[in-house]
Formats: structure tokens, sequence, C-alpha cells
């Protein structure tokens, strides 16, 4: 596979960081614990910034969903981004799927794991992020200023762990 580093100012230019939190350009969420198991998930929540004197992505991932698991255990993950009218029934079937009881979830759903200075993404990606977690809290429902968001993205009152986390690199996947 084929990948050209970019330099973390071009992310933005590749990647919207508002426009891109959108549906239809959902990205995964990837990770490896120590068994060297990785596995992800599809998230459309998220931002980029500078956090802590550092070009940070956020990230909010439901407390229930396997792949926090691994996030925690590794401290790092990466953020894919695809071509969505190629992949979107694959990011679709990531987002629908738990690996804990789908084991091959990534390979079910047509995409090729690899690796990029050590961490999990994906042939088929377009742009690849790494990051490394220096934050998590879970939002907490008694801080919601406006209550109507609170009740409408959090119905069933399991409310994200938000990760804050320093982008180390990113890579254009060019095949």
């Amino acid at each position: 596979m084929k990948t050209r580093k970019m330099n973390l100012n071009e992310i933005t230019k590749a990647i919207d960081p508002i426009v891109a939190m959108r549906q239809n350009d959902w990205y995964l969420v990837s990770a490896t614990n120590k068994s060297g198991k990785t596995n992800a998930l599809t998230a459309a929540w998220g931002g980029f910034g500078n956090v802590c004197e550092k070009k940070a992505a956020t990230v909010y991932i439901r407390p229930q969903r396997y792949t926090k698991r691994f996030m925690d255990e590794s401290g790092r993950f990466t953020m894919t981004y695809f071509d969505f009218d190629k992949y979107g029934k694959a990011l679709g079937y990531m987002g629908s799927r738990s690996g804990e009881t789908e084991p091959d979830k990534i390979k079910n759903a047509g995409l090729t794991l690899t690796e990029i200075d050590g961490q999990p993404t994906y042939e088929e990606g377009k742009y690849v992020i790494i990051c490394k977690t220096f934050f998590r809290q879970q939002l907490d429902p008694e801080n919601f200023i406006d209550l109507e968001v609170r009740d409408v993205s959090f119905p069933d009152k399991d409310y994200s762990v938000m990760y804050i986390a320093e982008i180390e690199a990113a890579y254009e996947i060019l095949g």
C-alpha cells in the first residue's frame, strides 16, 4: 500500500473539520489492544482543534461500544476516512455490528486491515489520522445546558465518552 505523509496543516484542507462530521462522511475509529487484536466502529461525531497546545482530534464513543475497550487499553486510535460513495455500505455495516459478537466484521464488511506507523487502518481508506489520547471524560447529563440536545442525542441515556487526542500523524492513502 502506498501512502503519503501529510503535513498536519494539510489535513483540514482534505477533511473539513466542520462539514466532514455530517452523516454521509462517516469515518472508522480503530484501535489495537495489547494482544494485537483490532476493532473498529463507525463514527460521525468529532472535530479538530488546538487543545492544550496540541493539534488535537476529539471523538465521542458510547460506553457500551466494544471498540472503547481497545481505545482505553491502547491509548491510541486512528480515524480513517473513505470515499463514502464507494464505501458507505461497508461503513454502515461496521457501525451496525459488534466485533465482540462478530470477530470477522472488518473482513465481512469487505475492508482490508493494514497498519501505518504500527496503527490500524484500511487499504480502501482515503485518509488516516493517527491519534494518542491525552484526555477522556464521560459526558455528564447534568452538564447539558440545552436539554433538548441531551434528550435527542441520548434517548437511552448512554452518554458518550469524549476522547481528546494529539494528532501524531496524518497520511493520504494512495492505494
